[in-house]
C-alpha cells in the first residue's frame, strides 16, 4: 500500500512539474518574434461584433498589415469561421479590414472554414499547398504562438511565428497569465489529438 502511494505521487509531481513547464513554455515563446519572408501572412481569427473586429483581431490585424507593408510576404491569408448568430466570418471581417487598409483584394485569401485552430490550419496548409505558398509566417496573441508553430510542425508546414504586442490581452497581465494556463492545458491536448 505505501508503495502504491509513494508511485501515486511522484505521478503527482511529474505530472504537475510538466504542466509548469508547459506554463513556462507557453509564456516565453510569445515573447519571440520570428519574423522572416514568407510565401505568406497567416492571421489567425478571433470575434468580431456584427463585422467590426474586436480589439484583439483588429491588434492581430494591425500587427499583420505591418509585417505585410514591411514587405515579409506578398499574400495575407485569414483565417476564422462563423460563431452562433454571426451572419459573417471572422475571416471575411478581416479581409475587410485589411482592403480597407489598402491591401489589394487579389492579396487577402480566406479560409472560413476552420471551427478551432487545428481545422484552421489545416486549411490552411491546405489552400498553401494548392496556391504554392512557401512557408508560412503566423501572427496571433502571444499566448497562441508556441501551439500554432508545433501544428504547422505537425501538419508539414514550414512556419516562423510573429506576436503582436499591441493585443488588449496583453496590456493586462492578469488577463494574460489567464490566457496562459489556459492555453496550457489546450496545447497538450491538440498535440494529442483531443481537441482543435
Amino acid at each position: 500500500m505505501r508503495t502504491l502511494a509513494r508511485l501515486f505521487g511522484w505521478l503527482v509531481l511529474l505530472a504537475l512539474t510538466g504542466w509548469l513547464l508547459t506554463v513556462v513554455a507557453v509564456y516565453l515563446y510569445g515573447r519571440r518574434d520570428e519574423a522572416r519572408p514568407a510565401g505568406a501572412i497567416v492571421v489567425l481569427g478571433a470575434a468580431h461584433y456584427d463585422g467590426r473586429p474586436s480589439p484583439v483581431l483588429r491588434a492581430r490585424l494591425d500587427h499583420a498589415l505591418d509585417l505585410y507593408r514591411r514587405g515579409y510576404a506578398p499574400v495575407l491569408i485569414m483565417t476564422g469561421g462563423t460563431a452562433p448568430g454571426d451572419t459573417v466570418s471572422e475571416a471575411v471581417v478581416a479581409r475587410r479590414y485589411a482592403v480597407r487598409a489598402g491591401v489589394p483584394p487579389d492579396a487577402v485569401l480566406t479560409e472560413r472554414g476552420g471551427e478551432n485552430t487545428l481545422e484552421s490550419m489545416r486549411a490552411v496548409a491546405r489552400l498553401m499547398r494548392q496556391r504554392g505558398l512557401e512557408g508560412a509566417l503566423l501572427v496571433s496573441d502571444p499566448f497562441h504562438m508556441l501551439r500554432l508553430r508545433l501544428l504547422a510542425l505537425r501538419l508539414g508546414l514550414p512556419a516562423a511565428t510573429s506576436p503582436t504586442r499591441s493585443s488588449p490581452i496583453s496590456a493586462d497581465p492578469a488577463v494574460e497569465w489567464r490566457h496562459v494556463l489556459r492555453e496550457s492545458f489546450s496545447l497538450p491536448a491538440t498535440l494529442l489529438g483531443l481537441t482543435g
